[in-house]
């Protein structure tokens, strides 16, 4: 099959998961705070999601050495159309909390084996650039999620039903795909379940910082689209105010994803990281002192997505360049589950901040990236040769 034919459908795959997750966060933490839920469970509702990433993620390498690519993108593909279509059935807060687990679950097997395929079949020159549009696919649709919410003063179905539909139309061209394998030389270990947890540890000896990016765009990427809505309608701002300035983030990061990556293999992803993770520290501090207007937190939101945005792709990147390449699957699986931390943990944290903390909103976010810019700025770099020599002994 041509090669970027296959490149597009994966693309594809990866803008409309974007767009149902993008559409989830902000429409139910609406519905719910419309209903009279209380913020905390708000947020921990919305941790639903990424606990089904972080329960499935380390038993993911096994089945895909297995099966190929194809039938895990199939099996992930149809369990998020069928939970998308199941939130009308019953509006119940547990009925909805497993929903989301299973979306959860199913969007992170169908991102595990997308970008697994895509890393495999991109030649090195291009791999950065393949990623960096990986990552804009995932953003535009993220970006776009939010309007959905408009849709709730129409009814509280319709998003859910529009976005299975949209789900559904893309999921039917992995049927055009012929299904292939990831390279099958790599240590047996790997198919097992405590084999990929063995290697898991050898990975974070080398690379852990790397997975602080993934953190830190889990952590914002869920708080401002999962807490943020009700922090914002508890502030005086109203439905039309937050469903334009959410998407601001993800339009951000739109524009900047390409240029960051290509100025990252210029000048070292390492050096690009800390800039951002600094100058995001600034814009967050900044919006927590703006939080009244409209304009400014637009402006903030457009400004944090451009700096920010990139970090989950410039984060793979950062990892795939500290390990060597028999430990790259486990270093995207490990990119994952520490997306679903942030993930799990922003919307959490958020939540109990704006029931008992009034006015510290954006400074747990701005926060949370001078410790990662601080870590950054101590870690260093032992490189795949020691690894190599020392995996020897």
């Amino acid at each position: 099959m041509n090669q970027k034919l296959l490149i597009s459908i994966l693309i594809g795959l990866v803008g409309i998961s974007g767009f149902s997750q993008g559409m989830l966060l902000p429409v139910i933490a609406i519905i719910f705070e419309n209903n009279g839920v209380s913020s905390s469970l708000n947020g921990l509702h919305a941790t639903g999601l990424y606990i089904g990433i972080l329960l499935i993620s380390p038993l993911m390498e096994g089945p895909l050495r297995k099966f190929g690519y194809k039938p895990l993108i199939v099996a992930g593909g149809l369990t998020v159309i069928l939970s998308l279509g199941l939130f009308p059935i019953w509006q119940s807060f547990w009925f909805w909390f497993v929903l989301r687990l299973l979306i959860g679950i199913g969007d992170h097997t169908l991102h595990f084996a997308t970008q697994t395929w895509i890393t495999a079949i991109s030649p090195l020159q291009r791999r950065g650039r393949n990623i960096a549009i990986y990552g804009l696919s995932f953003s535009i649709g993220f970006a776009v999620g939010p309007l959905m919410a408009k849709l709730l003063e129409i009814s509280e179905a319709l998003p859910f039903i529009i976005s299975s539909f949209m789900s559904l139309l893309v999921w039917t061209s992995v049927f055009f795909l012929k299904n292939a394998f990831p390279d099958q030389d790599h240590d047996i270990e790997t198919s097992s379940f405590f084999g990929t947890l063995k290697r898991f540890t050898k990975v974070s000896r080398y690379a852990w910082v790397a997975f602080l990016p993934p953190f830190s765009y889990g952590f914002l990427e869920a708080t401002l689209n999962g807490s943020f809505p009700v922090y914002a309608l508890r502030s005086g701002l109203d439905l039309s105010s937050v469903s334009i300035i959410i998407p601001a983030f993800a339009a951000g990061s739109i524009i900047s994803q390409i240029p960051l990556g290509m100025l990252s293999d210029k000048y070292g992803r390492h050096k690009i990281l800390m800039i951002i993770m600094f100058t995001g520290f600034l814009i967050f501090t900044i919006a927590g002192f703006v939080d009244q207007s409209t304009a400014g937190l637009f402006t903030c939101f457009f400004a944090a997505g451009i700096m920010v945005g990139s970090t989950f792709s410039l984060g793979i990147s950062y990892m795939a360049d500290l390990l060597p390449s028999n430990l790259l699957p486990t270093g995207n699986l490990l990119c994952g589950i520490f997306f679903s931390l942030g993930s799990i943990t922003g919307p959490f944290i958020g939540g109990i901040i704006i029931q008992f903390l009034e006015g510290g909103f954006f400074f747990v976010m701005s926060s949370m990236l001078l410790i990662i810019f601080i870590s950054l700025g101590l870690f260093k770099e032992k490189g795949t040769e020691e690894y190599s020599i020392s995996n020897t002994r």
